[in-house]
């Protein structure tokens, strides 16, 4: 996970650089620079509408006692994308908007929940027999060898069944 994170943080900057002066190249230093100004200002505008739209559905389905899933992905769909929208650069603010509007992101939340359930599979192979001893905290120093233990479960006889 390190290694794609390193190359994120080397190449987008890199590629950013390079789509800033080619625009700048076709339409001018002063008009890139107003376009960006001007894409950051909207992007700010478009977070802060979506973003409270995303907290009311949050809070709306917690309080109707349904499990929020889909409105958390959305606030943190919203959360990236804002970021993104607010970072200098056209790479970052195209990818923003597909995270931010709200016809668009029922693509990119299929995908965050795609890659997350990838994840978590991957994580539970391998906590499990046979696996890399890795349970839920990933750090596999626990001493569990992945055998099975035997037990029987007991209560006191003054205590109810639940």
């Amino acid at each position: 996970m390190a290694l794609p994170l390193l190359l994120a943080f080397l190449l987008v900057p890199l590629a950013e650089i390079y789509v800033i002066i080619q625009v700048g190249h076709a339409i001018g230093g002063w008009q890139t620079l107003v376009l960006l100004i001007v894409w950051s200002a909207i992007g700010a505008w478009i977070v802060r509408h979506e973003g409270r739209r995303a907290w009311r559905a949050f809070r709306e389905a917690a309080r109707s006692g349904r499990l929020p899933g889909r409105e958390a992905a959305d606030g943190a769909l919203v959360l990236v994308g804002g970021t993104l929208l607010l970072t200098p650069g056209f790479i970052t603010d195209v990818v923003g908007l597909v995270l931010v509007l709200p016809f668009t992101r029922p693509v990119a939340r299929r995908a965050l929940i795609a890659f997350a359930g990838r994840r978590a599979a991957r994580r539970v192979a391998g906590s499990g027999p046979g696996g890399a001893g890795r349970g839920a905290g990933g750090g596999g120093g626990g001493r569990w060898s992945g055998g099975v233990i035997d037990g029987e479960i007991t209560r006191p006889p003054d205590e109810p069944r639940r």
